[in-house]
């Protein structure tokens, strides 16, 4: 016979299953405006009723490395119940692979359109995101999402991050850098992926 606290007990499982938290990590001169695809992205995550987190991380344009590591690791505590996900754009994806054992423990990852080392050490107030940079790493377990054509990337983040990390990864055609200046406002696909992982990222 179930009793009124199984009942209970069993709602509550459910909930904790559907229960999913986003943290979602900006790039290098991003203010998080309304235009971008991540600030869109937030609002239509908390409409569904999934706790999101959205810093705006220390100096963008001027980003201190040690102080970005210090931002992810307050805002990447894991939740108490629920799926952790993490959606990282731009120079938060290099914050990300440089974090290393200050890196959140996410049970899904998108690392979306990372610049490439050599242009990250081209401009003097992001380079040190570039120095270290550990492209051996395995067991990642990250999707990376890339347009062709990125100025940031010209040689395709594939070569730079998705063989030598084994990462999985969704090709946008025509995407580039996968930013407002690329058409990406809103993102439907990328808000697909965030509530069904077998959702391959496509462009708008």
């Amino acid at each position: 016979m179930t009793t009124e606290n199984d009942a209970t007990e069993r709602d509550a499982d459910e909930r904790d299953a559907d229960a999913r938290t986003f943290l979602i990590l900006h790039g290098f001169e991003n203010h998080r405006p309304p235009g971008h695809w991540q600030h869109w992205l937030a609002g239509r995550l908390r409409e569904r009723g999934h706790e999101v987190r959205y810093p705006q991380l220390p100096s963008p344009d001027a980003p201190v490395l040690a102080e970005w590591l210090d931002a992810l690791e307050e805002h990447g505590k894991r939740p108490a119940r629920g799926e952790f996900v993490v959606l990282a754009h731009s120079l938060s994806v290099l914050l990300w692979l440089r974090a290393g054992a200050r890196r959140p423990d996410a049970d899904r990852v998108l690392l979306v359109a990372p610049p490439s080392p050599p242009v990250t050490a081209s401009i003097p107030e992001i380079a040190a995101f570039a120095d270290g940079l550990d492209l051996t790493e395995t067991g990642l377990g990250a999707r990376l999402v890339y347009g062709d054509g990125d100025p940031y990337c010209p040689e395709g983040a594939d070569l730079h991050y998705g063989r030598p990390l084994g990462l999985d990864q969704d090709l946008v055609p025509g995407g580039e850098h996968l930013s407002p200046a690329d058409g990406y406002g809103d993102w439907p696909s990328v808000l697909e992926w965030c509530e069904d992982p077998s959702v391959r990222v496509r462009g708008r």
